[in-house]
């Protein structure tokens, strides 16, 4: 059962912009732990479009399952444009989709700094195409509590996705 309408709303226009693109998504998680693949997938028809989703909360897991740089996560943290940018890229790499969003930040109640307060969210939207891939990276704060940030996180993800530039396919299936 779908609890919030707008997370919803959001999601569907999602899938129909992949689905009239013929692209497929993969997600790739910390601080949302698995929560926009969930909105995702909760619309019908998602399979369509929906490749898979990876939930990398550690440092070790982005390093392990995505390809993150040991140096990249070291020189600007987990929580960087850099990482993030690293984690679409390997998601998009290892899955095979090509259309990604990766997402980490820090959603309380501890772990912030002075540099990144708790609420600070760094996103990374990426479509490949034949020729190069698009990439939108951007930083974001949230104010509230930890399931606030959260969601407030799940929700830009799905309007970067919607930010994408990705032309309706009219000459037949993607091929990457």
């Amino acid at each position: 059962m779908v609890h919030d309408p707008e997370l919803y709303e959001l999601s569907a226009r999602v899938g129909q912009k992949l689905r009239a693109a013929e692209r497929r998504v993969v997600t790739a998680e910390s601080c949302t732990a698995g929560w926009v693949a969930k909105a995702l997938t909760d619309v019908p028809g998602s399979s369509q479009w929906f490749e898979c989703g990876y939930v990398t909360y550690s440092d070790a897991a982005k390093r392990r399952d995505l390809g993150v740089a040991e140096r990249t996560i070291g020189s600007f943290g987990a929580v960087s444009e850099q990482t993030v940018r690293e984690m679409a890229e390997g998601a998009l790499r290892i899955s095979g989709a090509n259309v990604a969003i990766s997402v980490s930040g820090i959603a309380g109640p501890d772990g912030g700094s002075a540099a990144k307060p708790i609420g600070t969210v760094w996103f990374c939207a990426a479509a490949r195409s034949a020729a190069a891939i698009d990439i939108i990276a951007e930083g974001k704060h949230f104010d509230g509590d930890r399931d606030t940030v959260r969601g407030e996180a799940v929700r830009h993800a799905l309007r970067l996705i919607l930010r994408l530039d990705l032309p309706v396919r009219r000459d037949g299936p993607f091929r990457p």
